[in-house]
């Protein structure tokens, strides 16, 4: 078990601006001098829901073990693919350009996101120079970049094209429909179609062989869990999403881990413990 006595302060900050429409950031740090290392954090709502605050939990989590923690807004649902991506690359850069007022190591910079925060996180990582994604200019040093050290996914919508095929299967039947709710229709909001879906997909990424950063990756389970562990009858494989994707990052050179724990206390701070060692681990100093 993590100490986690750790006092900290939290800050609300603007780091973008889209005409009237700012983009706020939700800053934990701990109590004392710093540089601490920081990890960006990104919400779920099936890329059309939620805002920072659905990071608390976690966020306390690692703030309390000594991490700074950075909660993100940014833009989803009728602003469509890729404007998420732009405005969580711009964020990375922005923290690591402002590192010495915020008190943070702009060399110690890890994500973390939950369902599809963490979709938006794995595949920020792997495509930090993607120039779709670096579209929004940072004022003064343009040689920062949005490398990250390390990734933790929290139940991660990993593909977004077989989590709408798996959808639209789950309303075929009453036992497994009542879980969709509006998830085709979000899909459709925010991804359009299918060969948006396919291209920006941490899973077909690797599986095309595409050439992405693979820095090292901790995915967070709960079980069972029909939403986000299933099987993907497209795939040719025996794998549920989770152990399918950790092959295929193994395979393309990344260290990958997964941690399960039960459903019913997926979202307890106990449950987040596993990810506050595994950022001290990769990003100690």
């Amino acid at each position: 078990m993590l100490n986690g006595t750790q006092k900290f302060t939290t800050e609300d900050l603007e780091y973008l601006r889209h005409e009237d429409r700012p983009l706020m950031m939700r800053l934990f740090r701990p109590e004392g001098v710093g540089p601490f290392p920081i990890v960006i954090d990104l919400h779920g709502g099936a890329w059309n829901n939620g805002d920072l605050s659905g990071c608390q939990v976690r966020d306390e989590v690692l703030v309390k073990a000594g991490l700074a923690v950075a909660a993100l807004d940014f833009r989803h649902g009728a602003d469509r693919y890729p404007s998420s991506l732009q405005d969580i690359n711009y964020a990375i850069r922005w923290v690591k350009a402002h590192a010495e007022e915020l008190t943070v190591d702009p060399a110690r910079v890890g994500l973390s996101g939950q369902s599809s925060g963490g979709h938006l996180a794995a595949l920020a990582a792997m495509r930090p120079n993607d120039p779709r994604y670096t579209e929004i200019t940072l004022d003064g040093d343009s040689d920062v970049d949005a490398r990250v050290v390390c990734v933790a996914l929290e139940w991660p919508v990993i593909n977004p094209l077989s989590r709408y095929h798996h959808a639209l299967r789950s309303l075929k039947t009453p036992d497994t429909a009542g879980w969709v709710g509006q998830i085709p229709e979000f899909h459709h909001t925010y991804w359009v179609d299918e060969e948006t879906m396919s291209e920006g997909n941490p899973m077909l990424a690797l599986e095309r062989g595409e050439d992405v950063e693979t820095p090292p990756t901790l995915w967070l389970q709960g079980e069972p869990d029909i939403v986000h562990d299933y099987h993907d009858p497209a795939s040719g494989q025996d794998l549920n999403e989770p152990d399918r994707y950790g092959q295929n990052y193994r395979n393309a050179g990344g260290a990958f881990e997964i941690v399960r724990v039960a459903q019913e206390t997926r979202s307890e701070p106990q449950s987040f413990e596993p990810l506050a060692t595994f950022f001290n681990k990769h990003m100690a100093s």
